[in-house]
């Protein structure tokens, strides 16, 4: 199983999968294994993640018409129209390299998006108090989804909070 976290940092709500990959990555340990990627804005040179895994998870803004903060959970079959992220190069780049996969004839990943409905992508490193608030719920949904595949997310000890890890951008 591959958490893929996707988005733009730079961009405010637009990357909150990064957050949510890069969250996951240092506030639990989980059984059987899991490869957590930060894919930031890779889009279509994500493919090789694509090809070599056989289950991957997708974190990432969702745009649709919608309450800021609803979330949604979507099988990749489904993802087709959906608006997957607010506009950027990276989400094109995600469905393409499942598209690129069946026009090449080979096997599909199970793929899954968490998505979620951002409040604001403007330039800024940070989230919108919207999304801040809902983030747990977000958590939940994803560790939710990985005990329903078999893989169980213990917490951490020491854990380091949505905020730290903003804050950790913000110094890049």
């Amino acid at each position: 199983m591959v958490l893929l976290g996707i988005g733009n940092i730079l961009q405010k709500d637009d990357g909150v999968g990064v957050y949510t990959a890069t969250y996951l990555a240092k506030n639990y340990t989980y059984s059987p294994p899991v490869n957590i990627i930060n894919g930031g804005v890779e889009g279509i040179n994500l493919y090789a993640v694509f090809e070599e895994n056989d289950h991957i998870l997708i974190l990432d803004a969702l745009q649709l018409k919608d309450e800021p903060a609803s979330i949604y959970l979507i099988p990749s079959h489904e993802l087709s129209g959906h608006g997957l992220n607010t506009g950027g190069a990276h989400e094109i780049g995600v469905l393409q390299c499942l598209d690129m996969l069946e026009l090449q004839g080979k096997p599909q990943p199970k793929a899954t998006i968490l998505g979620i409905i951002p409040q604001h992508v403007t330039f800024e490193i940070d989230l919108s108090d919207t999304l801040k608030e809902a983030f747990n719920d977000y958590i939940t949904v994803a560790i939710n989804y990985l005990k329903k595949e078999g893989i169980q997310a213990t917490p951490k000890a020491e854990q380091i909070t949505l905020e730290e890890i903003i804050r950790e951008v913000r110094k890049l």
